[in-house]
């Protein structure tokens, strides 16, 4: 089946072709949908296959392509920009390549509107959005097979892109397919503005989409953990916590999805995840049909070093000596090395110690800090053939989160949790792990955002994860490199939101700049 839909996103990357200028905050977007459906009704799986890709690929025509302006192809993919504004400049990963605006990420300082980084997930969900509102106005017009839900997938879509807008930016545009090809300039859209839209958007497709699907494709499980991601966020974003309706959508997944804990948790990282009965949504990667420096290539790959490391074991062929975990990840399973390496927990033995210290006190040396193996490009038994482009999917929705999530619920106090079963998901995820368990008066939320950090770093989660625990900013909580300090300093408050790149707002004088920049 992931072949199969493969094969649809490389079919598709011939018969849709995009392009974007410099930001816009409506990007000019050049289509053949309506050509295409026109000729064969059945290339709508094409079409939709390559909206999903606009999360995990960076362009039509192979790695080296891009659909938006990058000066780097590579650097504008989704993923490698969640990776970079959400583990780098949190407490677990560190990049020492010093690229233009990366070493403000990873040392969380600095941070300003000219950053490229900033720009290139702007410009990324303003690229992905016009495409779901252009097809959803097609399809209102045309007849194709499963109409109905193919219109909730790519509202599903959008929905998503404007999430993490909310997430990192906190406000912007609100293009929708009711506005598409307006040609004045949008207004600004609050943070509230765009939670209340993207709320809607879910909760109006989460009874009519499919509960079942395709591998790689939204079913109602998939709409249902990103309702419980707003709901759990909505604190943050509104002011105004929905612990009870993130609860809802959370136990709606624990009790009638069809998803298991895999009980061999390497696995859900190895290229053979596709076979996981965790994973509820993934972003797909193949080393031959959509290869991308910005998927799990980068993770793999980014991770590796032939200095230090053998390429091979990790399915690789190249090692670009990028990234290396910090003490504030491998320091929640031991205080040193000789501790981590001693650790029964199976997530502690995924580092890479050897001719690399503990201590990261020049986060630009290779050697200062452990490379995280977690992602690898090999099966999870070990075998396979070394590529240069990883096969490993990356699994955006699993269902450890949904435990986790559900944890931090009951602790929290939401309607229609315990912590008695809080206790048995947490267990359950400590004990496929083989780390000890705990009991219930173990369970606080300083446990949990640890725990959070020990399951699921170098997931997309973590600056997020701190935010909605307070401890992101100001000095409550310090790691290694926070405010640019080795030993880490405060940051202000205005670092809970990025700045709105300068390009969008050159581009559109109704956006002004988050306060504080």
């Amino acid at each position: 089946m992931k072949n199969k839909f493969l094969l649809l996103i490389y079919i598709a990357l011939f018969g849709f072709y995009s392009c974007s200028n410099d930001l816009d905050t409506q990007p000019k977007v050049e289509l053949t949908f309506e050509e295409l459906l026109a000729n064969d009704p059945n290339a709508i799986d094409g079409i939709i296959s390559r909206l999903y890709a606009s999360f995990a690929l960076t362009g039509p025509s192979g790695p080296g392509s891009s659909d938006i302006d990058s000066p780097d192809a590579g650097e504008g993919a989704f993923l490698r920009a969640i990776v970079n504004l959400q583990d780098f400049t949190a407490d677990g990963m560190k990049n020492r390549w010093g690229d233009d605006g990366l070493d403000q990420l990873t040392t969380t300082s600095n941070w300003d509107e000219n950053n490229k980084f900033f720009k290139l997930l702007y410009d990324r969900a303003y690229f992905t959005i016009p495409q779901c509102n252009n097809l959803i106005q097609i399809l209102q017009a045309i007849e194709v097979p499963n109409k109905e839900n193919v219109i909730a997938e790519t509202r599903f879509l959008r929905a998503l892109a404007y999430y993490y807008l909310i997430d990192t930016f906190g406000k912007g545009v609100l293009a929708t397919d009711e506005n598409f090809g307006q040609t004045q300039p949008l207004p600004e859209a609050s943070r509230l503005e765009l939670f209340n839209y993207v709320e809607s958007e879910l909760l109006a497709i989460e009874p009519i989409i499919a509960e079942t699907s395709d591998y790689g494709r939204a079913n109602t499980y998939v709409i249902d953990m990103l309702l419980a991601k707003l709901y759990l966020n909505a604190e943050v974003y509104t002011g105004t916590a929905r612990w009870d309706d993130a609860a809802t959508y959370i136990n709606k997944i624990i009790n009638n999805g069809p998803y298991s804990l895999d009980s061999n948790f390497v696995r859900l990282f190895s290229a053979d995840n596709s076979s996981s009965p965790e994973v509820i949504f993934p972003l797909l990667a193949d080393p031959l049909i959509s290869q991308s420096y910005g998927n799990t290539t980068y993770i793999v790959n980014g991770n590796l070093s032939p200095d230090t490391m053998p390429l091979s074991q990790f399915g690789a062929t190249q090692g670009w000596t990028g990234h290396r975990a910090s003490s504030g990840w491998y320091g929640l399973f031991g205080s040193n090395a000789t501790e981590l390496e001693n650790s029964t927990d199976i997530r502690a033995s995924l580092f890479w110690t050897d001719g690399h210290n503990y201590e990261m006190t020049d986060y630009r040396e290779w050697t200062n800090g452990f490379p995280s193996t977690k992602f690898r490009n090999t099966q999870s038994d070990g075998s396979g053939t070394p590529t240069d482009f990883s096969g490993t999917d990356f699994p955006l929705f699993r269902l450890a989160d949904v435990y986790l999530m559900y944890t931090e619920l009951a602790v929290r106090g939401a309607n229609n949790t315990s912590l008695s079963t809080a206790v048995t998901l947490i267990n359950e995820l400590r004990e496929r792990s083989n780390a000890s368990t705990i009991n219930i008066g173990q369970l606080t939320l300083d446990f949990i955002i640890d725990e959070r950090g020990r399951e699921l770093n170098l997931e997309g989660h973590r600056r997020s994860d701190l935010i909605r625990f307070d401890k992101f900013t100001g000095n409550s909580y310090l790691w290694p490199w926070k405010g640019g300090i080795a030993q880490g300093t405060t940051i202000p408050e205005t670092y809970r939101v990025f700045p709105i790149p300068l390009t969008a707002l050159q581009a559109n004088p109704n956006l002004t700049q988050n306060s504080g920049y």
